[in-house]
């Protein structure tokens, strides 16, 4: 069910239940693509669609039950806020250096280098289906020479 919701700031802010499975990301990106494009942000669209990206397939790889919930926001003017949530309380990022030979565990390497701060939050007893957000904030300044964007 996707969900649209009105914001302090002005802005919508979008969220929708998909299945725990890897092509899970491509509808992750697309919610992301419409967002920033509907706010005027398509020069960020690559980083965020990157990040939301890494997220996902983070929750796929690590946490469990069928679903996880996409979220995307902007608090601010400046800043776009992604977050997914999954049944997984335990199972927590830990930003990791890997061996330059390892196929995997860059992903929050580049999580952080295209974020002004990511992190996670435990979901509490009144939330329990959920377990875990994980969530990153990226830099999106307008802008000018967006016409017709919804700011």
């Amino acid at each position: 069910m996707n969900v649209v919701r009105p914001r302090r700031t002005g802005h919508p802010s979008y969220n929708v239940v998909l299945p725990r499975e890897p092509k899970t990301a491509i509808e992750a990106r697309c919610l992301v693509r419409v967002s920033l494009s509907a706010w005027g942000l398509d020069h960020a669209t690559d980083p965020a669609e990157l990040v939301i990206s890494e997220l996902v397939a983070n929750a796929v790889r690590h946490a469990r039950g069928p679903m996880v919930r996409v979220i995307v926001e902007r608090p601010a003017d400046d800043q776009v806020y992604l977050g997914v949530v999954d049944r997984a309380p335990n199972a927590l990022p830990q930003q990791q250096t890997p061996h330059a030979e390892a196929a995997q565990g860059r992903g929050l390497l580049m999580v952080d280098a295209f974020t002004t701060r990511w992190g996670y939050d435990r979901l509490g007893p009144v939330t329990r289906f959920w377990g875990k957000r994980v969530w990153a904030l990226l830099p999106a300044k307008p802008d000018p020479r967006a016409a017709g964007a919804i700011t």
